[in-house]
């Protein structure tokens, strides 16, 4: 019994016996007593049940452990250790947390999943780097590296042995298990022999995997694989040793079952033309493929397969005639299989004639098709004195050809190893090596036979070995902790090795009975009756056969069929058939077969076709061919292999690999106990838990103990010993002194003590709860009572006041009412009574109208009637006069109608036009204002129509009056014919006549004036119209200018919006380009590095190596700059030159090697880089051709100013030349006339100069719309897109690093022979070969557009000429101008000429009039800035003049003092005042020898000591006194001491660094002045961008001579370089941190509790990371600042490396959490949550809350929050999925299932939770892997800081030795 009875209580929980799940678990009903012969029990589902107790034994019933320990990743941590338990626990991890391994002691248990999962990438293998086995989840590289360790550690060879049963995934787990060692260590050469190890994989799945009905990729052999390690613990080699190969797969398959996958690849890809000669089809048409018929695997692609091992053959070494070769055998093989053998008769058989298959076999192997028919057909038989050929019956001939064909499989297959072994051997010496054993595990089937037995009885040694090494590390650890040992009982199968292998055992008999004549299977199965049945135990006979015995193994009885076992162990092939493949002229078939023995059996018997499968090992290469060693038989040989296998494996330490399938129908994630159960037993683990169990399997440090039980302590118990506290608490918790054991560091518990101890705590905590709830209740009920009680009054005070309210409001109304009545009838009446007052007076008002009516309408008429005879009297009198002057008035309204129609015509054009006008300027600003100009015009117009209408007006009335004279004329004629009208009667017709032509006159005078009145009134319609148009055309204009605001308001908004977005797409692009360009730099930089170790270990091999071992990491990189450069110091130079002289004696052919790739790569690079310059000549060509007319006067006249200016500093030099000849006669004195001259042609030079920039101004604003007329084009064809996207930038810095990286990108290609040959060669050849896409596409639509628009243009070029000829004329007129006035005239007109052609543009195009204000203000801006630049020319021509008048002066003194006399300088006052003088004028440089260059480097590089100089002097002074020195060369115009000096620097930057690359402080130091060098080489270039914050004397230091931009750039990526160096130097340091800190360390004392352990105890080899707090890394980060802060180094830098510090923080936290099963808990998360705040409180401090340092840790925060929310309903699935957005779906979900309940008062999260988190997160898109990446850096940016320190104010300290230096 396991536990004691006083457990078995009530709700206690079992575990019985089941037949379909093997246990079941149950709850006790009632308490158990002693004596009682049942249990009452209740299962799962409910049911009560009565579990009866084996009467003799009264064993109980296995317990159950507490639900806290369910799910625990080590077995041995369980209180109760057994077998129901061991398989419930895997269960739970297995389907519940989707977990497959788990540890048991020293065993890892691994199920396969059948699915792939995302826990074998690179990231989860560098999370397992460098970690303890117990400090991380259970895993394959959790096993891997504690192998790895060790051999470092121990110095001892390693042992991975992976066992299990067909399709548990051994062969996956050993090849994760080579993966990993190949990518943790690396290579010790540049043969990439990690990568020939892992590609040996694919090479041995294909010759020696195949498809079962257990497994897609069974193994079908053994291996074990020797990985070979130098003294430094990197890969340099491998050996595999092979073991059991089924050969008789070969030529039989099972249902449902596959040959190799070698052949199903050969026959998927017969169709490529390679294969043609082999004469392949469908693996169907081949008997040796078909049998199984399953020919095809799902999911897998045989094409692609074989791709991948004829890759693996060609990077092991095997070139392709050898594959074709190989391919050729196997093709032979298959051809030899469908070689169909027919009766003779019954004795004999023949092949038909001309059989395709055989002949396609002889063709292929090279050997006559009679020889090899004749002898699969007969056979030679030999006795003493003669031989005989016996023809063979078809059977014994069909399974002679099955056996030549699998001993050429076995032949071809130990080639391949044997040469796989040999690519994988390499020169180095091998120091210590881990072997990888892939075995199978013990197997039972229906029918077993000899395969089986060899396969079981090497499963019984690995057992013996592992439990002997179990039993050893069981006693160690009890010799360690000096507990009594007392020895355990373990199972021996040393008896069933006897049986086996010992003299007269099985093996024994069984070849015995092969070297009998006329052995058989039943006589030797008789032999084996009368030896072991009845003197073994072990062996026993069935009841109903007698060709069969059953073997008591370790795990379970099997039952063996002797059918088979001789022909099977003698395993022999046919001699002739041998030496006819001898005589083969293929010479890869006489290889395999050279060393072919005699295989012909003692009794000269053929084989028969035996049973399942066929054996065969690898030959020893090393035996001896005598007749002895010959004739070993199958079983000896494989005994003799096994011997030594685990004599090796006892020279080494194991570490063990059990692998478990779950199910046998390939299900993902199901679990069948059975099989589960059958396996346990068989691979050991139950033994484990056996052994264990049968000491004291719990064992706790004191502090675990102590921190986990201290709620069962008293105050008063509490002692400042943790270990005598212990003690004495745990007397009195348990009384029997034997349940435990104290140990020095541990104490030990017998089996199902911790989960007493458990219930205990329980208990306490149980109690603690009640009462926490009682209070709280109490508490909650009173408040709810008093909440109740407070809330009555409430309802009762407002229902009063609400009943008081209501009165008031109905005495209200009452009285409102009656006012309201009172008020409504005095209204009523007083409107009566208005109504018939205002009747009344309506009545009267009437009447007396209608009176005042009448008589006004009686005196109207009489008045109308006076005036109508007035008028009809005068019209008569009017009638005769109009008559007469018909004629001349219709000509005249004809001639004026005429011109009016003219003027109407033209008015309704212009009304058109400005209609139409409208129409195409809607919307533009300037298209209002020539509307207005239009509607002044207009307005004139109508002015000038109105005068004329007046002068028409005035005109017709001074006819109407001379008119009315005339007849006021004719009415005196006609009194005077009434006075004659007794006149003669000729006079009476006169007066007929004349009254006629009055009557016609009158008459023409009523259509004259109608005509008129129509005339006016169109008029008057016209003017009305015109001011109603003028009206409309100002309301537009009011409206237009409305929406123009709104317009550019709506534009200025979406262009604002518009460039954010971009702004923030190219930052984002930036920053992905510059961590592109930084990652290449950086791999570049490692590949430089690992070539120069190799040089250096090359160059030292012949020395004597320094003892010692270290690890190294494969991803090491350097800070070598991507440039080399030619000039390097003398003594390195010659160093170089001897190392490599050295390397070219150790290793010609590597550096051969070398060379042809180097020179092979630059060829590729050259050829790329011409190609890229035609594209940018073609490109510049055609711009050049489209702006060559037009510039071209441009260029003139700059040529023209040049030569001018060239010609005033000729002047200049003639005349200091003309002083300095002079200086002996004293012509140049001050006074002299030479010196007169000198002065008036200085001033003649000024005022020119003057003229001059005038000129300059003046020509830049002629000519500057001809370099706009040609903008677009331009734009067109520019060869760089980029500027566009940069011109719409905001931000200075971010265009200028946009533009900076374009340009790196472009010109300052990184060099592609120094990339290594793995992928970066072929990446950046990709990209480049994309950038040439992109530019010849962007190339051919820039010509297309271009062949658009020449038209166009062209016609454009004649206008600019028409208008080049008027500008000049322009300028001809303004030279004649004053110049005040010529510049005012020139702005005056280019502001004229810019509206005009806004103004047409408009017109012409409204879409391209906004484009063109956008070009205007380009313009503008342009011509600002052109004008400020020749500012800057003239006054730094200025100053030149300044300077040399000065020197002039200074000379013409200096001549003076030399003629006087000594006795006359006495008296001289001039001394004196030059000295301030010239101090005043110093320049801020410093002036050093060529030969004093090295020593400059050497003090202010190489031997200075950080420490000090960021202590006593200023930041960055080494950084400044470089420059200085740099701008003496620059001042002095030497370029070789500019080159020299900058390569100079860089070099001893970077031997620093590679020296003290360590050193935090070294690397900071460098890192800040390296970024200071770099600010000034900006501040002082003269560029206007970086000038903007400099004072006129720091612009006046700026270097004249040379440009320096590629040396920045190089500057920039050795900065780049040094931050990367920092960061790894910080990671180094804070990486041992930040687990204890943020994890381990319990920051909250007491929040949780530590769990119990098993057998891997956390940081178990590591003593000192459990001292390694929050404030410890706190401190370290403060200890970084302040360093920083120290050096100078740039705040904004200082945020990039604070944000990079807080990402690896929050990285390796989150990944540590992720792969720690025991750290994900609600108590947990608490303390991440705190550990945040307190870095968030740093930040705070710091001043860096804006650095984006704390959103790097948001992961982490919602990680925490995550284990801390609240788990079970669809709510809290919905607010997890919103919360956590910054943790990927694998992430979470991951941290869900790692969920642990630290308490019983926590609840697991379901499954059913789990699934709702992943359906509401599955439309997610981001990345599937789970781990962060740790080793990522964000891309770095050095933003341009210009200092205020004057560099003439430096003071050189004499502490730096640097007295050589001279200051200028």
């Amino acid at each position: 019994m396991a536990a004691s009875e006083e457990l078995y209580t009530k709700c206690a929980r079992v575990w019985i016996p089941d037949v379909e799940e093997v246990w079941k678990s149950a709850e006790l009903t009632k308490d158990y007593k002693s004596g009682d012969v049942s249990l009452q029990l209740m299962l799962e589902d409910g049911k009560n049940i009565e579990h009866k107790l084996d009467p003799k034994t009264k064993n109980l019933p296995y317990l159950r452990n507490p639900d806290i320990l369910v799910g625990e990743n080590d077995l041995t941590a369980l209180s109760y250790l057994h077998e129901p338990a061991v398989l419930h626990n895997l269960k739970v991890r297995f389907i519940d947390s989707k977990l497959i391994y788990t540890y048991c002691g020293i065993v890892l248990v691994a199920i396969n999943p059948y699915e792939t999962l995302p826990i074998y990438g690179t990231d989860i293998i560098n999370a397992y780097s460098g970690q303890n086995m117990g400090d991380m989840d259970p895993h394959i590289f959790a096993v891997a590296e504690e192998a790895y360790k060790q051999m470092a550690r121990d110095e001892r060879n390693q042992s991975i042995i992976v066992s299990g049963e067909s399709g548990a995934g051994k062969t996956v787990s050993a090849k994760y298990a080579m993966r990993y060692f190949a990518t943790v260590s690396g290579s010790a050469s540049e043969a990439n022999v990690e990568e020939k190890v892992l590609a040996s994989n694919p090479i041995m799945e294909a010759i020696g995997n195949a498809k079962t009905t257990r497994n897609d990729n069974s193994s079908r052999f053994g291996k074990y694989i020797e990985i070979g390690f130098d003294n430094r613990y990197r890969i340099i080699g491998a050996n595999m040793r092979t073991y059991l190969l089924e050969k008789s797969r070969v030529v039989f398959q099972a249902d449902e079952e596959r040959n190799y996958h070698i052949f199903y690849q050969l026959c998927a890809s017969a169709h490529l033309p390679e294969f043609k000669a082999l004469k392949l089809s469908s693996a169907n048409d081949f008997l040796y493929t078909r049998q199984g018929r399953s020919p095809v695997i799902d999911g897998v692609d045989d094409t692609k397969e074989l791709c991948t091992t004829r890759n693996a053959f060609s990077l092991l070494g095997i070139n392709e005639s050898y594959q074709m070769g190989l391919f050729q055998v196997l093709a032979a093989i298959l051809h030899l299989g469908n070689v169909e053998i027919k009766d003779r008769d019954a004795d004999s058989s023949v092949i038909p004639p001309n059989n395709r298959h055989l002949m396609a076999f002889c063709e292929l192997v090279g050997v006559t098709y009679q020889d090899m028919s004749q002898w699969l057909c007969h056979r030679k038989l030999k006795t003493a004195t003669e031989t005989y050929i016996k023809p063979l019956p078809r059977l014994q001939a069909t399974n002679a050809r099955d056996a030549l064909s699998k001993h050429i499989y076995a032949k071809l297959f130990n080639w391949i190893v044997e040469h796989v072994n040999k690519a994988l051997v390499t020169n180095v010496k091998q120091h210590s090596f881990i072997g990888v054993l892939d075995i199978y595990g013990f197997e039972t089937f229906e029918i077993n036979s000899f395969e089986q037995f060899c396969i079981n009885y090497a499963n019984e040694k690995l057992q013996q070995q592992f439990n002997m090494h179990v039993f050893k590390l069981e006693q160690e650890e009890y010799m360690k902790e000096q507990i009594p040992w007392t020895l355990i009982d373990f199972y021996d199968n040393q008896p069933c090795i006897n049986l086996i292998e010992a003299k007269m055992g099985i093996l024994d008999l069984l070849d015995e009975e092969c070297r009998m004549p006329k052995g058989s299977d039943d006589s030797w199965a008789q032999k084996l009756y009368n030896t072991h049945l009845k003197t073994c135990s072990l062996f026993e006979k069935p009841r109903m056969s007698n060709r069969a015995f059953i073997i008591q193994h370790f795990a379970d009885k099997v039952e063996y069929q002797c059918d088979g076992f001789l022909e099977k162990n003698k395993d022999t092939v046919n001699e002739e058939q041998i030496n006819v493949m001898k005589a083969s002229k293929f010479n890869l078939l006489v290889e395999l077969f050279q060393d072919e023995e005699k295989a012909t059996s003692p009794t000269g018997q053929v084989q028969g076709t035996g049973g399942r499968t066929r054996l065969s090992i690898k030959p020893d290469k090393s035996r001896d061919t005598s007749s002895k060693e010959h004739k070993k038989t199958v079983g000896c040989q494989f005994r003799n292999s096994l011997q030594k296998l685990m004599d090796t494996l006892n020279a080494t330490t194991p570490h063990y690999v059990r692998c478990i399938k779950p199910n046998d129908f390939k299900l993902a994630f199901s679990f069948d106990p059975k099989r589960a159960v059958q396996q346990l037993r068989a691979c050991g683990v139950l033994e484990t838990i056996r052994i264990s169990a049968a000491g004291f399997p719990s064992r706790w440090t004191y502090q675990e103990f102590f921190s986990r039980y201290r709620v069962l302590m008293k105050q008063k118990d509490v002692l400042a010993d943790k270990k005598l506290t212990c003690k004495n608490v745990l007397e009195k918790l348990v009384q029997d002194q034997d349940k435990y054991q104290f140990g020095k560091t541990k104490i030990f518990f017998r089996a199902g003590q911790v989960a007493y101890l458990e219930k205990l705590r329980a208990d306490k905590l149980r109690a603690a709860c009640i009462r926490i709830q009682k209070t709280i209740r109490c508490w909650l009920a009173r408040k709810k009572y008093l909440r109740k009680r407070s809330a009555a009054i409430t309802i009762q005070r407002f229902t009063r006041g609400y009943q008081a309210r209501c009165l008031a409001k109905f005495l209200r109304r009452t009285q409102a009412a009656t006012i309201i009545q009172k008020y409504q009838r005095m209204y009523v009446e007083r409107k009566r009574y208005k109504q018939k007052q205002a009747a009344a007076l309506a009545m009267q008002t009437i009447l007396r109208a209608y009176m005042a009516r009448q008589k006004y309408q009686a005196l109207l008429r009489e008045h109308k009637a006076v005036i109508i005879q007035k008028h009809i009297r005068g019209w008569l009198a009017r009638c005769w006069y109009k008559r007469c002057l018909e004629a001349i008035v219709y000509l005249q309204c004809c001639i004026r109608r005429m011109r009016a129609k003219r003027e109407l015509k033209k008015l309704k054009i212009e009304a058109r036009s400005v209609e139409h006008f409208k129409k195409l300027n809607k919307g533009m600003e300037n298209k209002i204002m020539q509307l207005q100009r239009k509607i002044d015009e207009q307005s004139k117009e109508n002015r000038l129509v109105n005068e004329r209408l007046v002068g028409l007006e005035s005109s017709y009335t001074v006819e109407s009056e001379r008119m009315r004279g005339e007849l006021n004329r004719l009415r005196g004629v006609e009194e005077d014919a009434k006075n004659k009208a007794n006149q003669v009667s000729s006079l009476l017709e006169e007066l007929e006549r004349l009254k006629k032509e009055l009557s016609a006159t009158q008459q023409e005078k009523k259509t004259i004036e109608d005509w008129a009145q129509s005339y006016r009134d169109e008029m008057e319609k016209m003017v009305a119209e015109l001011k109603h148009q003028n009206g409309l055309l100002k309301k537009e204009k009011d409206d237009l200018n409305r929406l123009i605001q709104e317009q550019s308001q709506q534009m200025t908004e979406k262009m604002t919006r518009a460039i954010a977005e971009e702004t923030q797409q190219l930052e984002t692009d930036l920053n992905e380009e510059r961590s592109r360009y930084q990652n290449l730099l950086s791999e570049h930089l490692r590949l430089e590095e690992k070539y120069d170790d190799l040089k250096e270990e090359m160059a030292l091999s012949s020395n004597v190596s320094k003892p010692g071992h270290r690890r190294t990491d494969s991803t090491h990189s350097s800070n070598e700059s991507e440039y080399t450069y030619n000039s390097e110091y003398a003594e390195l130079e010659d160093g170089t030159r001897g190392r490599e002289d050295v390397t070219r004696g150790i290793d010609t052919s590597l550096t051969l090697k070398l060379q042809k790739r180097v020179t092979e790569l630059e060829q590729d690079k050259q050829l790329l880089r011409n190609e890229l310059e035609n594209r940018e000549e073609q490109l510049q060509r055609a711009s050049a051709m489209a702006r060559g007319a037009e510039l071209e006067y441009e260029s003139l006249k700059r040529q023209e100013l040049e030569s001018e200016n060239k010609k005033l500093k000729h002047d200049l030099e003639e005349m200091r030349k003309s002083l300095l000849g002079n200086a002996a006669t004293g012509a140049g004195a001050p006074g002299s006339p030479a010196y007169k001259v000198l002065l008036e042609q200085l001033n003649a030079s000024c005022e020119e100069l003057e003229v001059r920039k005038e000129e300059v101004l003046i020509l830049r604003s002629q000519l500057v719309s001809q370099k706009e007329a040609m903008h677009h084009k331009e734009t067109m064809t520019e060869p760089s897109v980029y500027k566009d996207d940069v011109s719409k930038l905001k931000d200075d810095e971010v265009k200028q690093a946009y533009v900076g990286l374009k340009d790196t990108n472009r010109s300052a290609a990184p060099d592609l022979h120094k990339l290594n040959e793995d992928g970066e060669l072929w990446l950046v050849n990709q990209g480049l070969k994309e950038t040439i896409r992109l530019l010849e596409h962007q190339l051919q639509t820039q010509r297309r557009t271009y062949d658009n628009e020449v038209e166009s243009l062209r016609s454009e070029l004649q206008n600019v000429k028409e208008e080049n000829n008027r500008q000049q004329q322009l300028l001809a007129q303004n030279l004649q101008l004053p110049p005040e006035a010529r510049i005012e005239a020139s702005l005056q007109h280019e502001i004229t000429r810019l509206t005009n052609e806004n103004l047409e543009l408009m017109a012409d195009d409204p879409t391209a009039s906004r484009e063109a204000r956008v070009v205007i203000l380009r313009r503008m801006v342009d011509l600002m800035e052109q004008l400020e630049k020749q500012d800057r020319t003239i006054r730094k021509l200025k100053k030149q003049l300044k300077v040399y008048s000065k020197r002039i002066g200074e000379m013409g003194a200096g001549q003076t003092e030399g003629q006087t006399s000594p006795g006359q300088m006495v008296d001289e006052p001039i001394h004196p005042v030059n000295i301030p003088r010239r101090e005043k004028d110093f320049q801020g440089m410093l002036e050093y020898k060529k030969e004093d260059e090295m020593k400059l480097v050497k003090n202010l590089i190489l031997e200075l000591k950080p420490r000090g100089v960021a202590v006593n002097l200023i930041p960055g002074l080494p950084a400044y006194i470089l420059f200085m020195c740099l701008r003496h060369a620059d001042y002095v115009n030497d370029d070789q001491k500019v080159r020299t000096l900058l390569t100079s620097t860089i070099n001893s930057i970077k031997k620093i660094l590679k020296k003290r690359g360590d050193d935090f402080e070294t690397v900071s130091f460098w890192l800040a002045n390296t970024c200071r060098f770099l600010h000034c080489l900006k501040q002082y270039s003269g560029d206007e961008q970086f000038m903007k914050h400099n004072t006129s004397r720091q612009n006046e230091h700026c270097l004249s001579n040379f440009d320096l931009a590629e040396y920045r750039q190089v500057i920039s990526d050795l900065a780049i370089q040094i931050y990367q160096q920092l960061i790894k130097c910080m990671e180094n340091i804070l990486q041992p941190m930040i687990v204890s800190g943020m994890l381990e360390h319990e920051t909250i004392q007491g929040v949780s509790g530590v769990k119990p352990t098993g057998l891997r105890k956390r940081t178990s080899s590591i003593a000192d990371e459990g001292t390694y707090t929050l404030d410890s890394i706190l401190r370290q980060l403060s200890a970084f600042h302040s360093t920083m802060c120290q050096h100078g180094t740039d705040p904004e830098l200082i945020k990039q490396v604070v944000k990079q510090q807080f990402y690896i923080i929050g990285a390796v936290t989150l990944n540590n959490l992720l792969l720690r099963k025991d750290m994900c808990s609600w108590s947990k998360g608490m303390q991440i949550r705190y550990n945040v705040s307190q870095l968030e409180e740093w930040l705070r401090d710091k001043g860096l809350m804006t650095c984006g340092a704390k959103e790097t840790l948001e992961p982490l925060i919602q990680a925490a929050q995550l284990l801390q929310v609240k788990k079970k309903t669809d709510e809290d699935a919905e607010a997890i999925c919103s919360m956590c957005h910054a943790l990927t779906t694998a992430q979470i979900v991951k941290v869900l299932n790692l969920y642990t309940p630290v308490n019983e008062f926590e609840e697991r999260v379901s499954v059913a939770f789990i699934r709702t988190i992943q359906t509401r997160l599955r439309d997610r898109c981001e990345s599937p892997q789970l781990l962060m990446d740790t080793k990522m850096i964000y891309p770095v940016t050095f933003p341009f800081n210009p200092s205020c320190l004057a560099l003439e104010t430096i003071q050189i300290p004499s502490s730096l030795n640097l007295a050589f230096l001279t200051r200028v």
